[in-house]
């Protein structure tokens, strides 16, 4: 009778340690949820810092108003050469 108890106690504790490995098992098969991952993401960003964020705002001014005084000489090279053909 005592072998039977221990042996049924073994097969209890094996059984609960099975449960317990399927049990992580279907946690790790078990997808996250949308807003788990979306934190997950919004983590690993770098934000920049203000001096850099100054100074790509000072290159895009700049170039914004450059590529803009490059279209207006176009714009009047070509208005004054249509000029004599028309």
């Amino acid at each position: 009778m005592e072998e039977n108890t221990v042996n049924a106690v073994e097969t209890t504790e094996k059984t609960a340690k099975a449960d317990k490995v399927e049990k992580k098992a279907a946690k790790k098969d078990k997808k996250p949820s949308f807003f788990h991952g979306l934190k997950k993401e919004y983590k690993k960003i770098v934000f920049a810092d203000k001096e850099t964020v100054a100074k790509q705002t000072v290159a895009v001014l700049f170039m914004s108003i450059a590529i803009g005084v490059m279209i207006a000489v176009l714009d009047f090279v070509m208005k004054f050469g249509l000029s004599f053909i028309l």
